[in-house]
């Protein structure tokens, strides 16, 4: 079993389970009834979604250290009680089913989700490629 870091939008691979959506905000324009069936996500999950004036600063980022500096206040938004507890669910559950958790951003090394593959990994979580 492991959790699958995908792109909210794309085709469903085989295995990939239960789409999580990391997300602060839903898809625009897509009716509630119809994210799930239209591949964005099956549950919505804002709390490991970056804090809007954070995600304001990762889009704006244009050099490395301009993204560093994004890094750092994520992974300083994650120490939440409330986001431990959720990397920490998520990254047992790693082990007994397999889900998904993703968002939007097309460029994954350029988005909170290589983040959060990083944060579950460091807790012990499965993931898969």
């Amino acid at each position: 079993m492991a959790i699958h870091i995908v792109r909210l939008g794309t085709p469903r691979r085989r295995g990939e389970g239960l789409r999580i959506g990391t997300v602060r905000r839903p898809p625009r324009g897509v009716p509630k009834s119809e994210f799930a069936r239209r591949d964005w996500y099956d549950v919505w999950f804002p709390t490991l979604a970056p804090s809007l004036e954070t995600m304001k600063q990762a889009q704006a980022a244009q050099t490395p250290a301009q993204w560093n500096a994004f890094v750092r206040k994520y992974k300083a938004e994650m120490k939440s009680h409330e986001a431990r507890q959720a990397l920490d669910l998520l990254a047992a559950m790693s082990a007994h089913s397999d889900f998904s958790v993703g968002c939007y951003c097309e460029d994954e090394s350029h988005c909170h989700r290589s983040i959060l593959r990083e944060l579950l990994a460091e807790r012990g979580a499965r993931i898969a490629g």
